[in-house]
Order: C-alpha cells, then sequence, then structure tokens
C-alpha cells in the first residue's frame, strides 16, 4: 500500500467535531485524504453541548495529519444548509469520495434503563431528529455527488452491530431505535447504491474514549487506566482514531464491495486489515462485550486486545 493511498481522494465526514468523528476524519487525513469537516460547534459559536471542540480544531488536525482539513459549519437538521455545504464540495471539488454520517449529539438526551413512558419525550425525539434525520437529509443531498464516480463509500457510524442490537436492548427505547435505524440505513443505502457503483456499510467503534467519556470518569487520554479501579472492563477502550483507521483501511480498499450492506466493527475490520490502535494493540470490543462483559466475567482483556 502506498503511504497516502487516500491522495486526491475527497471525503466528507458529517459530525466530525469531536469523539468517532474528528478520529475518522484525522485518519483519512493521514491517509492523504482532502476532508471535508462539519458539525455545530465552530471557535465562534457552540452548539447546545456547549463544549470546547470545534470543527475548526479537527480541520486543523487533519491537515497536520498529513490531509487537508476543510471546516464547514453546518447543521445537518436543516436540507438548506447540507445543500449548500454538497454544492460547496461539488464547486471546490466536483466529486466525493467518502461519506461518512456521523451525526449524534444524543448523549445528553437519552435517559438509562428509563422506559418510554417515564422518559422525556421532547429529548426523546429530538435524539431521534439528530441521529435519523440528519442522516437522511446528508445522504439525500450528497449521493448524487458521490455517485458521479464508481467506486465511492458512504459509512453510517452507529453503536452496536446488527448481531449485538438484535439481542441486546441498548439504553432506552429511544437511544435503542436511534442505532438500529442506522443500521437498517445502511443496509437500505447498499440496496440503492450497490448496482451503482458504490458501497454502503455500517459501522460501530467499541467502547470509545472520546472526550465526553473521558471526562466522565474524570481522566485524560495519557491516563486513562486510571478508571479502571472504578470500571474495570473500560481496560477493552479504544481511541476514536481506531475506527478512523477502520474508515481509512475500507475507504483504500479496491474491493471494499464486498463489504456492501453490511455491519462492521473497529475490532472485526482490525483483524480483517492489520491496523492497530495508537498503542499497537487490536481492541475487539463487541466479541468482549458478549464473551466477558455480559456473562458478568471478572474483567480481563487477555485474547481481546
Amino acid at each position: 500500500m502506498p503511504e497516502q493511498p487516500l491522495k486526491g481522494k475527497i471525503a466528507l465526514v458529517a459530525g466530525a467535531t469531536r469523539g468517532a468523528g474528528r478520529g475518522i476524519a484525522v485518519e483519512l487525513g493521514a491517509a492523504g485524504a482532502t476532508v471535508y469537516v462539519t458539525g455545530r460547534s465552530t471557535r465562534a459559536q457552540r452548539s447546545e453541548y456547549d463544549r470546547p471542540e470545534t470543527i475548526e480544531d479537527t480541520a486543523d488536525l487533519v491537515t497536520r495529519a498529513g490531509g487537508a482539513g476543510i471546516a464547514v459549519p453546518t447543521d445537518h437538521l436543516d436540507p438548506a444548509q447540507v445543500r449548500a455545504l454538497v454544492d460547496r464540495v461539488a464547486d471546490e471539488q466536483g466529486r466525493l469520495d467518502v461519506l461518512v454520517n456521523d451525526i449524534w449529539g444524543g448523549e445528553h438526551l437519552f435517559e438509562w434503563e428509563t422506559p418510554v413512558w417515564e422518559h422525556d419525550l421532547d429529548n426523546g425525539l429530538r435524539l431521534l431528529r439528530l441521529a435519523v434525520e440528519t442522516h437522511a437529509i446528508t445522504s439525500h443531498h450528497a449521493l448524487p455527488l458521490l455517485l458521479r464516480h464508481p467506486g465511492g463509500l458512504v459509512v453510517e457510524v452507529t453503536d452496536g452491530t446488527a448481531d449485538y442490537n438484535r439481542d441486546h436492548y441498548r439504553n432506552s427505547f429511544f437511544y435503542d431505535l436511534a442505532k438500529t435505524a442506522v443500521l437498517r440505513m445502511a443496509f437500505s443505502l447498499g440496496h440503492e447504491l450497490g448496482s451503482r457503483g458504490a458501497t454502503a456499510l455500517a459501522l460501530t467503534p467499541g467502547w470509545l474514549r472520546s472526550e465526553i467519556m473521558l471526562e466522565h470518569f474524570g481522566v485524560r487520554e495519557d491516563n486513562w487506566r486510571d478508571a479502571l479501579d472504578k470500571v474495570p472492563h473500560f481496560a477493552i477502550s479504544e481511541t476514536p482514531r481506531y475506527v478512523g483507521r477502520a474508515v481509512a483501511a475500507l475507504a483504500a480498499d479496491p474491493d471494499v464491495a464486498r463489504h456492501n450492506g453490511a455491519s462492521l466493527s473497529s475490532g472485526g475490520l482490525a483483524r480483517e486489515y492489520g491496523f492497530t490502535d495508537l498503542d499497537g494493540s487490536r481492541p475487539d470490543a463487541w466479541r468482549y462485550l458478549v464473551e466477558v462483559q455480559d456473562p458478568g466475567r471478572p474483567a480481563d482483556t487477555t485474547g481481546y486486545r
């Protein structure tokens, strides 16, 4: 493989302010791509998250990694803004090779283990709009550009594989519905794109050491293992760059169409493509959950990273 296999490729990472979206954008940049990064948090104005991460910061990280990062403030619930975003990519690049739908924005909206009749309804419906409607709007406007050239890739980022989510209740009615809907989106897009020369798939990270998760546990990336005293299974966690390397590997694979419509995980793809997380390990969180955490066994990542 060339050092930068995505040199000359154009990517759009929708929802790249922080977490998995940022990790994906940076790794696409490291592979040489020009990456448009979008979100609502900018250096001039924060979203309702009211957090310090911005899309400009992500774009700078993409460029420092070896690509070209371009920040475009976009509310993906606003079709006019998404249409303007895609028009800009078309005008400036004339093509789109990779679309990553990572828009989420729901951490503060769902209530753990709360039944639908007790869950705040406005928050639940807002979560569905942010997590599902945004993906549909973005695909509607971006896919005609992606289809201009054969070989395009669409990655729907979710939480959980299709197999895992089929058999497990995921936190709340609204969260469960949102993450399962994104899995089905990838399947449907695969049906619609496959015969037209493009590939769509669903991809989940494992237990992600996002900015919000690290903050929740009161640790930083350089001392994240300090959280294991309270949450031993956090030992299987991974950086956002790990799922980013999964996307970069998929985008560089000339035979990626074999994954069309599939549900994939960062850990599973690491075994297939041979990449590692930043520390050189290969955490396989979803296999670990099924075989260790869910059965109630003591935390032990031996053989899982």
